[in-house]
């Protein structure tokens, strides 16, 4: 029987410190007692916001967009996992996750002309290499948004697979497949149970996330239980 659920609409060690009386005072103690500490927190803070202020040049590549082969570029996928690292040391960004960081400003994406596209630009090519792209776009960013990862799962037969949150491609599998579907269309039962399939073979949970006319997002998990 199948079940549809809605979802989604460390001890510390203690320092003894002496008694005083200003905060000032107390601050400086505690970075005299791990001074270390202190400065490589502070270069890591610095190194992130320099890579923030920093813009990736990207190229449309049709069906894909490829950042410059640079270590700023590389970082996007190391802590963010966003796309794939090729051979040249070129990172391969899906489309969905281009416009992505596009809206979050780390990248600039141009064309093959090496005109700089903005996201009324990008959006229209986008469409146009996949019709239902602003659909598949809204789950994206909101899943993005909620802190999951998500990655193309089009050798499974979906659109999506989606990791739990802290968990990293490569560190442990998939939890959903996940299928985007306006609030407006329709679903038979032999596509339903084909999408179910797909989710049971691979071992993943089958997720429907519903986007409505104003792009919020429902999500649906079904799965099977024993009656």
């Amino acid at each position: 029987m199948l079940a549809v659920l809605k979802l989604m609409s460390k001890a510390r060690k203690e320092v003894e410190l002496p008694e005083m009386d200003d905060s000032e005072g107390m601050e400086e103690m505690t970075e005299k007692l791990n001074p270390v500490r202190s400065i490589e927190e502070s270069k890591e803070e610095d190194k992130k916001e320099k890579s923030k202020k920093i813009k990736i040049k990207t190229i449309f590549a049709k069906e894909r967009v490829l950042t410059e082969n640079s270590n700023e570029a590389r970082d996007l996928f190391q802590q963010g996992r966003y796309g794939i690292v090729l051979e040249d040391g070129q990172v391969q960004l899906s489309l969905h996750e281009a416009l992505f960081l596009l809206e979050k400003g780390r990248i600039e994406i141009f064309d093959q002309r090496k005109k700089l596209l903005d996201f009324t630009d990008y959006l229209k090519k986008a469409k146009k290499v996949e019709p239902n792209f602003w659909i598949r776009y809204a789950v994206f960013k909101d899943m993005r948004n909620r802190g999951y990862i998500v990655k193309t799962a089009l050798k499974f037969g979906a659109d999506f697979r989606v990791y739990d949150r802290g968990v990293k491609p490569g560190e442990d599998h998939a939890r959903w497949v996940v299928y985007p579907v306006h609030e407006g269309s329709t679903l038979t039962w032999y596509e339903f149970a084909a999408k179910n399939r797909v989710a049971h073979s691979t071992k993943k949970r089958l997720m429907l996330a519903v986007v409505d006319d104003e792009s919020d997002v429902t999500y649906w998990e079904v799965k099977w239980v024993r009656p």
